[in-house]
């Protein structure tokens, strides 16, 4: 079984060492499948290893600390992103071995694993089409290709952690901070792609972890 550790609300550095904690317990063999964590972040800004990254930061020391918002750098790949209240933050922390999955496989069922998620709430999405593609999900949007989910990962001795963001009812003016992932297109949400049923921060976890479940083959258990 896949260990589900849902931490609630937690900052960005705190939630970064429970990954290690994790990843170390999974490296060990207490949880040999695996951990799904789920969070959501206080404001924060990250920025990946890409050298240019930092360069996609639009704000000032000044407004960043007007707007109450973090800046972390850390060691996932991926450029810079957001991440806040109204965000579904997961980090799958698996030995890809166990599931005969290897880097390229493994950012494609991350991606799959968002799409089958908003499908289920009548939002049709897609992996970017460019050449080369950009890693993340994306959808359609007031005349818009625009990003909905990113993606940023890690992986040490075949052990993931980092993962995935999917905007649920994030402020997105909180965006405006950034260039997202460098690549200067419009961000969206669940909440602002379905106005009329806005489905709750438990439903879309619930939706993410039962699509975790069937792209895995794996049943997922919480906290005994």
């Amino acid at each position: 079984m896949l260990h589900l550790h849902d931490a609630g609300t937690l900052a960005y550095r705190p939630a970064w060492d429970l990954q290690l904690q994790f990843h170390e317990q999974v490296q060990a063999g207490t949880h040999p499948h695996g951990v799904l964590m789920l969070v959501e972040h206080p404001p924060v800004i990250t920025y990946g290893r890409r050298p240019d990254s930092p360069k996609h930061l639009l704000a000032s020391p000044k407004l960043l600390a007007a707007r109450g918002v973090e800046l972390v750098e850390t060691d996932r790949g991926g450029d810079i992103t957001f991440h806040g209240p109204g965000q579904l933050v997961a980090y799958p922390i698996i030995p890809l071995t166990t599931y005969n999955l290897n880097l390229h496989s493994y950012l494609r069922l991350l991606e799959q694993a968002i799409i089958d998620t908003l499908a289920t709430f009548q939002i049709p999405a897609q992996r970017d089409t460019a050449t080369p593609p950009a890693t993340g999900v994306w959808v359609h949007h007031a005349n818009h290709f625009a990003k909905i989910a990113a993606i940023g990962i890690k992986v040490r001795r075949w052990i993931t952690f980092h993962g995935l963001a999917l905007n649920v009812t994030t402020d997105l003016s909180f965006f405006d901070l950034i260039n997202p992932c460098g690549l200067s297109r419009p961000v969206t949400s669940i909440q602002q792609l379905t106005p009329d049923t806005r489905p709750s921060m438990r439903v879309v976890k619930n939706a993410l972890t039962n699509a975790f479940e069937q792209l895995l083959h794996v049943s997922l258990r919480g906290p005994s």
